[in-house]
């Protein structure tokens, strides 16, 4: 198939990420000053500027990039010009799909202030290394903000909302006696087969309320409170040193009387 004679368009493309960005609307005036700048320095006619505002660089998978890589495909756009990589993608793989895209299409893709342009080997070299290099550093900081958040737990130091099973006390949390029971108690019932919905119901029964999303326990809450890291190691801890709170022990028996008549049938 002949390839067409019309010109192919040049288009720009700017992206935030969060919805307030979006509304204020001064990172996109930023990202299309610069890019027409460039556009006029190179001498490359800018046709239209695609805007995702409001939109994660996770997945392709957002209004503008869409257009844009239909555009590719069907010959209609001939070079995209965005200011920095992650404004393209924050994903080493989405950034080489992207550049198969254009590749297969003979189309540019060009970043502004990493002065990249793959209309070169050295240009589609250079993006590649670059999209490796973003996404380790990200990865590390993802393990640097996990081992910080690990040793304040370890530490029973508060960062963020109190989870149940603790209190604040300063910028510490202490263990609540009556609650640690109740997660180690809930535990074992998931263990023996009870849903998320029972537990909740035998949670309100012993008159145990969820510290967030209201006065009643959904299958979400209980599912987040069991499923936390801190109440993991409560578990761990109850069953290995034998620890009793209160008139509570772990490993006690339920009150039966204070059980929903269904949760009892299905035992």
């Amino acid at each position: 198939m002949e390839k067409s004679t019309t010109p192919r368009k040049t288009v720009g493309y700017v992206r935030v990420s969060t919805d307030d960005q979006a509304r204020e609307g001064v990172s996109l005036d930023a990202q299309a000053a610069r890019i027409n700048a460039y556009a006029i320095a190179t001498g490359r006619q800018l046709d239209e500027i695609v805007v995702d505002a409001g939109e994660s660089a996770k997945s392709l998978r957002r209004p503008g990039m869409r257009r844009i890589l239909s555009g590719v495909k069907s010959g209609e756009i001939g070079a995209v010009i965005a200011l920095k990589l992650d404004r393209l993608t924050r994903s080493v793989k989405n950034l080489l799909e992207l550049i198969e895209i254009f590749a297969k299409a003979e189309a540019d893709l060009i970043s502004v202030l990493e002065s990249l342009d793959t209309s070169s080997a050295a240009g589609r070299m250079v993006v590649q290394i670059l999209g490796v290099m973003a996404e380790f550093e990200r990865a590390q900081i993802s393990e640097r903000t996990a081992g910080a958040l690990g040793h304040l737990r370890d530490r029973r130091r508060v960062y963020g909302h109190c989870p149940f099973g603790w209190r604040r006390e300063g910028d510490s949390i202490v263990e609540v006696p009556e609650e640690q029971w109740a997660l180690a108690v809930s535990r074992r019932f998931r263990q023996d087969g009870q849903s998320l919905r029972q537990i909740g119901e035998w949670l309100s029964t012993q008159g145990f309320a969820p510290r967030q999303g209201g006065r009643s326990w959904r299958k979400q809450s209980v599912a987040q409170v069991m499923g936390s890291r801190m109440a993991t190691e409560a578990v761990a801890k109850t069953r290995t040193q034998g620890h009793s709170y209160g008139r509570h022990s772990p490993i006690e028996p339920v009150d039966q009387r204070k059980l929903p008549k269904h949760f009892l049938a299905s035992n």
